[in-house]
C-alpha cells in the first residue's frame, strides 16, 4: 500500500474542500476502498475521513411522506430499522442478502452506492482494464466473462455493478442527495451510475470533491409494500455477488396490477430499471404469462458480451420469479434465507 495523507474533517463542508484536491479519496467504513489500495489497484494519495461526520447517520420519515436514509447509516442498522423493514421490505431483504453480517454492521449506504465492480481483471494489476487504466484495453473481452454484462455494456468494458441495495431503490425511484464545491444537488439513482461507453473510468456522476450525504425514498414508494420481493441467484447461498438479481414490486387493485416496479441486477454496470417490463404488467392480471411477458420485454435488448448467454434467460426466469412472490404478497417476516429464489411462493400481505 502506497503511503497517502488522512484527513478528518469535522464538516460536510470541510470534507468537500479536503476531496477537492486531486488524488483524494473519501473513506467511510473502507470494506471495498481499503481492500482495493492493499491490492494496488487504487493509490489515493489522501483520505478524507468522513465516518464520524455529523448530521449523515439518520433514517427518518419526512413529512412529505418521503423517507431519508443518510449516507453514514450502517446496512445492517437500516435493514432491522422496523418501521424501514414494514414500509420497504424489498430494500430491507436485499440488505440482508448481501456480504456477510460482519461486513453489514460496518458497510455504510453511501459506499454501497459507490462501491467498485468485482471484475477479476479490474482486481488484478497485471490485466488490462479500461477502467483501471484508460486505452489499457479490457482483457475481460474474450477472457473469463460469464459473470459479465448482458446489457448496456461496450467494447470498452464488460462489468457489472455488484450492489443489491441499489436495485430496490433504483425500482422505487430513488434519489441521491450529493454535496460538493457548487453547493447541493440531487439526482435520481437511476441516472447516478454511468454505462461504460467509451469511459469506463467514470463510474457516477460525482464531480471532484462531491459527496453523497443521503439517499432518500419518494412519497408514495411504501405503496407497493404489501406485493415486494428481492430475489437474487448466486453461486453460493452466502457471500456471493449475484450473477443475476430481481426486484418486484406491485400495487394491486381488485385482482390487477395497478403499478409495477421491476429493476435487475448483476447484468449491467448499473442497476438496471426495466420501464418497458412495467408498461406491460400495469392494468394486467397477475399470471405467469403476464410475467414471463414483461421478463421478456426487460431483456429485450440484452446480448452477450462472452461466454455468458446463459445469463439472458437466467435473467428472464429470475424477474418472472421475482414477479411471482411479489404478487403472492410480501411475507410477515423476510425469509431466512434472504432473497432465496428457492424460497416458496407464498406471502402474507400484511404491509399495507
Amino acid at each position: 500500500m502506497n503511503r497517502f495523507d488522512y484527513i478528518r474533517p469535522a464538516t460536510v463542508a470541510e470534507a468537500v474542500t479536503a476531496a477537492s484536491v486531486p488524488g483524494s479519496a473519501f473513506l467511510a467504513a473502507g470494506t471495498n476502498l481499503l481492500d482495493l489500495m492493499k491490492g494496488g489497484v487504487v493509490r489515493p494519495e489522501r483520505l478524507v475521513d468522513v465516518s464520524r461526520l455529523p448530521g449523515l447517520d439518520a433514517v427518518e420519515a419526512l413529512p412529505d411522506g418521503a423517507f431519508r436514509i443518510g449516507a453514514r447509516v450502517r446496512n445492517a442498522e437500516l435493514a432491522h430499522d422496523r418501521d424501514f423493514a414494514r414500509r420497504f421490505p424489498a430494500v430491507a431483504e436485499a440488505l440482508l442478502s448481501g456480504a456477510s453480517a460482519q461486513l453489514r454492521n460496518a458497510a455504510t449506504a453511501g459506499g454501497n452506492l459507490l462501491q467498485r465492480t468485482r471484475c477479476a481483471y479490474f482486481y488484478d494489476p497485471a490485466s488490462a482494464c479500461n477502467k483501471r487504466e484508460p486505452g489499457a484495453g479490457c482483457d475481460a473481452l474474450g477472457g473469463e466473462n460469464r459473470l459479465h454484462a448482458v446489457l448496456g455494456w461496450s467494447e470498452s468494458c464488460i462489468a457489472t455493478h455488484p450492489s443489491d441495495f441499489c436495485v430496490p431503490l433504483a425500482a422505487l425511484g430513488a434519489v441521491v442527495e450529493i454535496e460538493g464545491p457548487g453547493g447541493r444537488r440531487e439526482v435520481p439513482l437511476e441516472e447516478f451510475h454511468l454505462l461504460p461507453g467509451s469511459t469506463p473510468e467514470r463510474e457516477s456522476v460525482l464531480s471532484p470533491g462531491e459527496l453523497v450525504v443521503a439517499l432518500r425514498l419518494p412519497a408514495g414508494a411504501d405503496a407497493f409494500a404489501a406485493h415486494s420481493r428481492y430475489v437474487k441467484l448466486r453461486e453460493r447461498t452466502s457471500y456471493a455477488f449475484a450473477v443475476v438479481s430481481a426486484a418486484a414490486m406491485l400495487r394491486m387493485e381488485g385482482g390487477t396490477i395497478a403499478e409495477a416496479r421491476l429493476a435487475l441486477g448483476g447484468v449491467a454496470l448499473k442497476p438496471w430499471r426495466a420501464r418497458e417490463a412495467e408498461a406491460v404488467l400495469a392494468g394486467a392480471r397477475p399470471d405467469a404469462a403476464t410475467f414471463r411477458r414483461a421478463a421478456e420485454a426487460a431483456l429485450e435488448g440484452a446480448h452477450p458480451s462472452g461466454e455468458n448467454g446463459f445469463k439472458i434467460e437466467l435473467a428472464r426466469r429470475i424477474a418472472a420469479r421475482a414477479l411471482a412472490l411479489a404478487a403472492a404478497g410480501t411475507p410477515e417476516r423476510i425469509p431466512a434465507l434472504p432473497a432465496s429464489p428457492l424460497a416458496p411462493v407464498t406471502g402474507v400481505a400484511l404491509h399495507g
